[in-house]
């Protein structure tokens, strides 16, 4: 299973899986399906699946237009979803599994930017040394997606599943907003040198338009305050002992910077 990330949008990102063996292609969030068919239609693919993580306009919008090329391809998205992703004929639920390309992937149930959201993780298998985290906006490089349908304490508990997983775990997050995430995260976790190491890379891979997605999960744990809300320093800075508190005032701060 070939991974080719596309933009889309201002800052969105678009996941095309491809299996080179029977050339056919599944296709995370995609927001606008231009740049999915153009892909497609280079490589001559047959489109097969489409993964949704949430309902968002800028992640299901090309939907009914690729099934309108594609009108045998699977729509997956969240059981609690129905009726909000075009298309959609696949309910899932947590714990289900996927597959495409010879890979399987679970289903994580992760509400908290919105009160459906999932992801899809691959673990690594014969031949590959890397999973494949699949998280929409509920993990992002650096941060994590707002809370427009959920509370602080489902995100923690969304974002603990998924701090969970192994460290060799690429991070294919929907959108580009690492910088503006590390440039927050330095204000609230002063003393991380492997988060102030970060900043200067991602600020100079940014200046040369280079993109910072896929991170790696293993990074996160170590940079991310918002997989850190039980980091000792964070709650000195959030001035609150309790993880859930501690989320809830950096994502309250994080909103306004």
């Amino acid at each position: 299973m070939d991974i080719h990330q596309l933009r889309a949008f201002q800052d969105n990102y678009i996941f095309v899986l491809h299996d080179p063996a029977t050339n056919q292609a599944a296709v995370v969030d995609p927001g606008d399906a231009t740049p999915v068919l153009h892909w497609l239609d280079q490589q001559s693919a047959t489109l097969v699946a489409i993964f949704n993580t949430h309902h968002h306009s800028d992640h299901v919008g090309g939907n009914q237009r690729l099934l309108s090329r594609f009108p045998e391809a699977a729509v997956y998205g969240g059981s609690e979803d129905r009726g909000r992703i075009p298309g959609q004929t696949v309910f899932l639920q947590e714990g289900d599994w996927v597959s495409f390309g010879g890979r399987s992937g679970e289903v994580l149930f992760v509400p908290g930017h919105t009160r459906a959201h999932i992801a899809y993780y691959f673990p690594p298998d014969q031949t590959e040394d890397w999973g494949e985290l699949f998280c929409g906006d509920t993990l992002f490089a650096g941060g994590c997606g707002r809370l427009f349908e959920g509370t602080p304490a489902q995100m923690v508990n969304s974002l603990t599943k998924l701090r969970q997983l192994p460290d060799t775990t690429r991070v294919w997050c929907a959108h580009e907003y690492t910088l503006n995430n590390l440039r927050f995260a330095i204000t609230v976790d002063t003393q991380n040198p492997v988060l102030s190491q970060r900043l200067q890379q991602v600020e100079i891979a940014r200046q040369r338009n280079q993109e910072t997605v896929p991170s790696e999960l293993g990074l996160e744990k170590q940079t991310n305050p918002f997989l850190r809300w039980d980091n000792s320093a964070i709650q000195a800075e959030m001035q609150s002992q309790d993880s859930t508190k501690t989320f809830a005032r950096l994502r309250g701060r994080k909103d306004l910077f």
